[in-house]
């Protein structure tokens, strides 16, 4: 169910189906974006060698979106504000597709 602004509401779900943190976004990708800096970084975008699975399932559905996650560190840029660290984490993801859930 889309909010007023249109935002929606994505639950992570692990490996055996419980949800323990909701992502929003306007779209599902938005979402794995959000979720995908919270994984554990490589040092630079050249490292990175694998990928997390996240499953994403839209509340109110029954459509899991899944995508390829990973995420790296890079330095601060040249013109970002003082109150930014000076390392921030970057994310990518690619979508593997959507599945419905029988529950």
């Amino acid at each position: 169910m889309p909010r007023e602004d249109g935002k929606r509401n994505f639950a992570l779900r692990d490996a055996d189906g419980s949800e323990n943190s909701v992502y929003s976004g306007n779209t599902p990708r938005q979402a794995a974006l959000k979720a995908a800096r919270r994984l554990h970084p490589a040092p630079s975008e050249e490292a990175v060698d694998d990928h997390a699975e996240l499953r994403l399932r839209e509340k109110g559905t029954d459509r899991v979106h899944v995508y390829h996650g990973w995420a790296w560190t890079e330095e601060k840029p040249d013109d970002g504000p003082d109150w930014m660290p000076d390392s921030v984490t970057r994310a990518n993801v690619s979508k593997q597709g959507i599945e419905h859930i029988d529950e």
